[in-house]
């Protein structure tokens, strides 16, 4: 793996074109959520330490290749510089002849920012004339955004064809703590999974169930998982025609010996907007709304996680955002948090509302590992060859 970080790398007056993934809410032109911008700062901090001219390639929303003005990535310069305390350019412009003298301008230790390079048509289609036009921009590129190596996109994938390409700070950790999770594990291994859909987690569950010595199936999947076991879940969120995916996940449970949790107990409601009351599934009446697991199941919980050597969380346990019925995804990240402090055990979580329930408790640095990345977290848990990361290697 040929890192940035490599101390005998030479990047003094070198032009580095970095390539992120500051993807981040944007509400009335302000950000209202930066940890993505903040992880990419120690590969940002260390190539000003070693005197390279960064030249920082990001997008923002899915504008198709036209130039979208909601989805400029100035407040997001803006953003970095009051993080880094320091003066960022920004080129307001979409790639163009002019682009390589700006670029060529600017002194070492300094960061120019490129507008959204999905404004450019050639970027999502993997053009490699438009690779090649980007990497002209450069000496060297590097790849420090895990969140979108799993797409074909050209300046993730084909640029790298056409200049040395290197790992960044972040993309490595990423990488790293993904592989030992799924490849060097440390037993007895436990993965907590939620979600709405069973059929969008079935792939991840197939592929670590082999691996894996516990499942722990929350949210509204495992309304799907008690259905279909004979529980009534009354109106609660629940996918239909699931019954040949949840048979596949209990044949493979008992192929390669992992159990499968789901909950005991659950907290119900009337409404999403309602108040919340703990119930054993067979108390559940036509008109409950499953919102959260109930007291037993938090046990049970707890103990197989007290059990753990490595622990794996992608999904809330419950509609967290309403503070009812968040005592489950709030238990949850404390009893993770709790063994990974006294035991040191191996704890990495991701996914887009994981890593916004752990925000909102404030809960990141309970974890060994949180990952940013969303759909490329899953698809890595899936076993997928990611392009981004393929064509580093």
């Amino acid at each position: 793996m040929k890192k940035i970080s490599d101390h005998n790398l030479k990047l003094k007056n070198k032009k580095i074109l970095l390539r992120v993934d500051f993807n981040v809410p944007i509400k009335d032109g302000s950000i209202t959520e930066t940890s993505r911008i903040e992880k990419i700062i120690p590969t940002i901090k260390l190539l000003i330490e070693k005197e390279a001219k960064i030249i920082i390639i990001s997008h923002v929303g899915r504008p198709k290749g036209k130039v979208v003005k909601e989805m400029s990535l100035e407040p997001i310069s803006k953003k970095l510089a009051s993080l880094l305390n320091r003066n960022i350019l920004f080129n307001n412009k979409i790639l163009n002849e002019n682009t390589i003298s700006e670029v060529n301008k600017i002194p070492n230790g300094s960061i120019m920012m490129l507008e959204n390079i999905r404004f450019n048509a050639g970027e999502e289609l993997n053009d490699k004339e438009f690779a090649k036009k980007l990497s002209n921009l450069g000496d060297l590129y590097v790849n420090d955004a895990f969140s979108v190596s799993h797409r074909s996109h050209a300046s993730v994938e084909a640029i790298t064809k056409y200049m040395p390409s290197y790992y960044g700070i972040q993309i490595a950790e990423e990488i790293n703590a993904l592989t030992k999770i799924t490849s060097d594990i440390k037993k007895p291994v436990t993965l907590i999974i939620g979600g709405s859909k069973i059929s969008t987690k079935i792939k991840i569950i197939n592929n670590l169930i082999k691996k894996f010595n516990n499942i722990i199936i929350v949210g509204g999947m495992a309304n799907t998982m008690l259905k279909y076991t004979g529980s009534n879940i009354g109106r609660s969120i629940c996918e239909h025609d699931c019954e040949s995916l949840i048979k596949e996940i209990l044949q493979n449970s008992n192929k390669y010996n992992c159990k499968i949790t789901c909950p005991l107990d659950v907290v119900v409601s009337k409404s999403l907007e309602g108040s919340g009351t703990n119930k054993d599934l067979k108390e559940i009446v036509e008109d409950d709304i499953i919102l959260d697991v109930g007291s037993k199941t938090i046990d049970s919980i707890r103990k197989i996680i007290n059990e753990s050597n490595t622990v794996l969380w992608n999904g809330p346990a419950g509609y967290f955002e309403n503070p009812n019925f968040q005592n489950g995804t709030k238990q949850i990240l404390e009893i993770i948090e709790q063994k990974t402090i006294k035991d040191n055990i191996f704890s990495v979580a991701g996914g887009g509302e994981t890593v916004a329930a752990i925000n909102k408790f404030n809960k990141l640095n309970s974890f060994t590992f949180v990952s940013t990345a969303g759909g490329a977290f899953l698809e890595f848990l899936e076993g997928k060859d990611l392009p981004g990361i393929n064509a580093l290697t």
